[in-house]
């Protein structure tokens, strides 16, 4: 139905306990302590079973799995979840060692054989004797040579595009960050609290958090602790939100009064941090698609204590709506809906469930929304375009095709923007964040400003 309504990048209602969204990091006492149950193995197996079709997101299918399996404690619901990432991470060389035809239970086996290095002692109980023996041989076995897409857990498509864009070497190590878990980051709501006084909170609490490295809004925490009756994020003091993350709303740099458009506002991340850097001034509109997304956005912006967000449902990215802000917005940030192959650490299942095909139906999407949300950036205002994509298609050959059709507009150094608001990045004129150097999920951005004469 409309050109917007696709995989939005990272945009998500942030929930501090994502039993399902993302592996939690570490492994669960269960799993260290090798104590897994017959019916709790089981379980994974079946979850595992269900996200390898492919036909829905993994983590909604944990999520309904949760669900139906409400006796399923904290601790067991983490298990499941590490397992069935574990698996998705390194689903070629897990079928390499454990053959193209191995059921969703021996893929589970292996990943335990050989990911997580269980001794075999940790089976007892778990397998039959005839499996033990199946086991046994496949922590023996040795793969053989791995083309590059098999070392590095990708789909042949997949890499041969990174390829292009890198060496050999850089691709290796670009798989290697995807396949880490992700760490939690809080973006503080300034509007409500300052950075330092909710880490000295978060510490004293025992909670394992530093400042974040790049964005002056960020806090990491070491762990994955249930935050979503804590009281600074029941007060809206916090959100999360991956660090890259902010610093495209640092990119946006919207000021006190002026009108800011999030043209793919989603359930609203970014909307949050761009309402409480104007400090509830002025009007910032939310456009989306997706009137589900904008449901989840009202309560958020209650939280923060917001009252300058107006969510505004469109058809399309040329809805009449749209178009009655032709050339007066000051700000307009564009976070494209993209292949989202960025955020492989919380999504690893996105580089099986993509395609080429899916990648040229994005590239088209993109290029029409950017154009429609050019149109309201007025003289002298600022247009930001960003992907949570890895591939150049989806990033700077829509930029750069963007620039020759519109004169009009001249690229601003990112750098620079971010310069001015005290983050040191050597990013050049384009920001580009990836997991493996910067520790954050994979960013593309583009500062573009309109001629003030245009």
């Amino acid at each position: 139905m409309s050109k917007m309504n696709a995989t939005k990048s990272t945009n998500k209602p942030a929930r501090p306990a994502r039993s399902g969204r993302a592996a939690p990091a570490g492994k669960p006492a269960a799993v260290a302590e090798g104590a897994v149950s017959r019916p709790l193995f089981i379980q994974a197996a079946q979850a595992l079973g269900a996200v390898l079709s492919f036909e829905y997101p993994a983590d909604a299918v944990l999520s309904r799995h949760f669900r139906d399996n409400r006796e399923l404690g904290h601790r067991d619901r983490g298990f499941i979840a590490e397992a069935v990432y574990g698996v998705l991470r390194r689903l070629r060389w897990l079928r390499r060692l454990a053959g193209d035809e191995a059921t969703p239970r021996m893929l589970l086996l292996t990943w335990f054989a050989r990911g997580e290095g269980w001794p075999m002692r940790n089976f007892e109980g778990l397998v039959s004797p005839t499996e033990r023996d199946w086991v046994a041989a496949v922590k023996a076995v040795e793969p053989g040579e791995l083309s590059l897409a098999e070392r590095t857990d990708l789909p042949d498509w997949l890499a041969e595009r990174l390829l292009a864009q890198m060496d050999e070497a850089g691709v290796i190590a670009l798989a290697h960050g995807l396949n880490r878990p992700a760490p939690l980051d809080l973006r503080v709501n300034l509007l409500k609290a300052d950075r330092d006084a909710v880490l000295a909170r978060l510490q004293e609490e025992g909670i394992a958090a530093e400042a974040g490295k790049l964005s002056p809004q960020a806090i990491r925490l070491a762990g994955k602790p249930a935050l979503q009756k804590h009281p600074l994020f029941l007060d809206g003091s916090f959100e999360v939100q991956d660090e890259g993350s902010q610093l495209l709303g640092l990119l946006v740099q919207p000021r006190r009064s002026e009108l800011v458009v999030d043209f793919c506002a989603g359930a609203g991340g970014k909307t949050l941090q761009l309402g409480a850097m104007m400090r509830s001034t002025g009007r910032l509109y939310a456009f989306d698609v997706s009137e589900k997304r904008l449901a989840k956005l009202k309560p958020r912006m209650a939280r923060a204590g917001l009252s300058n967000v107006h969510p505004v449902l469109i058809a399309h990215e040329a809805d009449a709506k749209v178009k009655r802000l032709a050339g007066k917005a000051d700000r307009v940030l564009v976070d494209a809906p993209c292949t989202g192959l960025g955020t492989l650490r919380r999504n690893p299942d996105l580089k099986w469930r993509q395609s080429p095909a899916a990648v040229e139906e994005m590239v088209a999407k993109q290029g029409a929304i950017l154009a429609a949300a050019a149109r309201l950036v007025r003289p002298g205002g600022r247009l930001v375009y960003a992907t949570c994509s890895l591939l150049a298609q989806e990033n700077d050959a829509i930029v750069d095709a963007f620039l020759v059709a519109h004169p009009e507009f001249q690229a601003v150094s990112a750098q620079e923007v971010l310069a001015r608001q005290g983050v040191e990045l050597e990013t050049g004129e384009r920001l580009r964040l990836l997991p493996h150097v910067h520790d954050t999920d994979g960013f593309f951005a583009a500062v573009l400003e309109r001629r003030a004469g245009a």
